[in-house]
Order: structure tokens, then C-alpha cells, then sequence
């Protein structure tokens, strides 16, 4: 029988604590500025309390798990990587168990890893893979560091990061690009994300397209407006290209996000010819603690 559950997705700058009743919904919330890095050593019960401790009160007997980078090795404890494949059952049962007051437990989830010629970790994103469902197919999560995820069998067999968001806020904040952007209108949008696509598509690769986004602009043929769309296009469809060298061609991804996430990875997959079934990462969130924190040991 399903029990009320607290969850928080606990990042390095943000935290998101939810109230999930026994039914799967997300009856209260909570979002704090208090990630990991503002945790000084020994504070992570009286954060919890600060992020969550009304939470707690309201439902007392609920357990408590955390994921996301409350775990890792600037964490409160590390909570070591699952080598992939992992199936959801293996994830649930490698969580570690802290002492947040007398008499109350919480579970920090782990993260997982993967060595498929190159190493690469992620964590907090599982949590959100698992949410799903997927028995097989082809997760993408875009963010900073996006991740893509494969599923096989119903275990997440391998995945890739790409440090998409990242190289975007360099290129469109701290390189010469920075000098012609402007911030965009809506048809500046639509023409840089359009003008960024074609230039994906051309066979110079990723550092003579992005050249372009000063050159149009130059050559008086892009609005400055266009420019951090232009990027924004160019790079997600850099990475599409470079999941499908990794993983294959597939004809449908499953794809974590929302907002401007959601619009500018789902045109550029559309523009691939790749079907999209979109999740919210909330949901996805929700869904995926809900059935790891089944398989927790009582």
C-alpha cells in the first residue's frame, strides 16, 4: 500500500521539497535558493528543517528521501555511484540512511555512472529517468549538463552528458558573440532558432557554425536579436547529432522538460525527424522517487 511520502530534489543552488500524498499527488511545495553550497559542515538537519521541517509536521509519518546533489562528495554524505546498467531496484537499494533528528530517518539516493569508453556520472537525473516507466527507448534531459539516457529491459544501461546549457552561456555571455546579442523579440527568436538549424546542418561542424552567428549579423542578414537563439538552436541540434552518433537512430525520444527547454529541443528534434513525447521534469520527479522510495529498505 502506497504511504505519504516527503521528497526533496535537493541541487547544488536550488532545492525542491514536495509533500506527495499516497495517491502520487504533490499536495504541498516548497522551493528554496538553499542548495548544497549555501549547507555549511553539520547543516544540512537544520536546512531540512528550514526547507521542509512544516512538511515533516504535517505528515509525520511520511518517509523521507532526498536526491540530487545532497549526495555527492560536497553533499551532506556521499552516497556512492551505481555502475550502470542499473534497474531501479538496484538504485533503491544502494541509498544510505542519515539522521535528520531523534528519531527520524531520511534516504539519500544515489547517483549512477557509466564507462562506455569514456566515464561519465550523473545524479539526481536517474531519479527522473526512472520516472519514466520506460522499458526501453531513449531518455534526453537538457539543462546545463544534459543527459541522455538509455533504457533497456527496463535498467538504464549507459548514458551520455553533454555540456550543452554550459557552452551556450559562454559563447552567447563571455566570448566575441557577446559583443552583436541583443536580447531577442519574438521574430528574432524564430529566425535565430531557424538560421541555427540550418547552420547545424551544414558539414563544417560546430566551430565554423557558431563563427556565423557574429558573421550574419556582420553581414547585416541576422538581427543581434537572433543571435542567442541562433546558439541556443545550433547546440541543441550539435548534441542530437552527437547522442544519435552515440546511441543510433531512433525514430522517438522521450524528452524531460519545460518552457523554452521543451520548445527549442523539440523543434530541434523535429527538425531531425525524431517523434518527441515530452514529461515535465516535476512529474517525472513525482513519479520516479515514488517507485525508488518503494524499493528503500524499512
Amino acid at each position: 500500500m502506497p504511504e505519504p511520502l516527503i521528497a526533496l530534489d535537493w541541487g547544488t543552488t536550488r532545492a525542491r521539497a514536495y509533500l506527495i500524498s499516497e495517491s502520487g499527488e504533490a499536495v504541498q511545495k516548497r522551493l528554496a535558493d538553499q542548495g548544497i553550497q549555501s549547507v555549511p559542515a553539520g547543516g544540512y538537519p537544520a536546512a531540512f528543517e528550514a526547507l521542509a521541517g512544516d512538511l515533516r509536521r504535517a505528515a509525520p509519518e511520511a518517509a523521507i528521501v532526498l536526491a540530487g546533489m545532497v549526495g555527492s562528495r560536497n553533499g551532506w554524505v556521499e552516497a556512492p555511484y551505481v555502475a550502470c546498467p542499473a534497474s531501479p531496484e538496484e538504485i533503491a537499494a544502494a541509498g544510505i540512511a542519515v539522521d535528520l533528528a531523534a528519531g527520524t530517518r531520511a534516504t539519500i539516493l544515489p547517483g549512477l555512472s557509466c564507462d562506455d569508453g569514456a566515464f561519465d556520472v550523473m545524479r539526481g537525473e536517474e531519479t527522473l529517468v526512472v520516472g519514466l516507466g520506460l522499458a526501453d527507448g531513449l531518455a534526453c534531459l537538457p539543462g546545463t549538463h544534459s543527459k541522455w539516457a538509455e533504457i533497456r529491459g527496463g535498467r538504464i544501461t549507459r548514458f551520455a552528458s553533454f555540456m550543452t546549457g554550459e557552452v551556450y552561456g559562454l559563447l552567447r555571455n563571455h566570448s566575441i558573440l557577446a559583443r552583436l546579442a541583443e536580447e531577442p523579440s519574438g521574430e528574432d527568436a524564430r529566425d535565430g532558432a531557424a538560421r541555427g538549424l540550418a547552420a547545424a546542418a551544414r558539414p563544417a561542424g560546430l566551430l565554423n557554425a557558431a563563427f556565423a552567428a557574429r558573421t550574419e549579423v556582420l553581414a547585416g542578414r541576422m538581427s543581434g536579436g537572433a543571435v542567442g537563439p541562433f546558439l541556443s538552436a545550433l547546440l541543441a541540434a550539435q548534441e542530437i547529432a552527437g547522442a544519435q552518433a552515440l546511441f543510433g537512430r531512433t525514430g522517438r525520444i522521450h524528452l524531460v522538460a519545460d518552457g523554452i527547454l521543451a520548445e527549442s529541443y523539440g523543434a530541434a528534434l523535429a527538425a531531425a525527424g525524431i517523434e518527441v513525447a515530452v514529461t515535465a521534469p516535476e512529474a517525472a520527479f513525482i513519479a520516479g522517487v515514488r517507485r525508488l522510495a518503494a524499493g528503500l529498505a524499512r
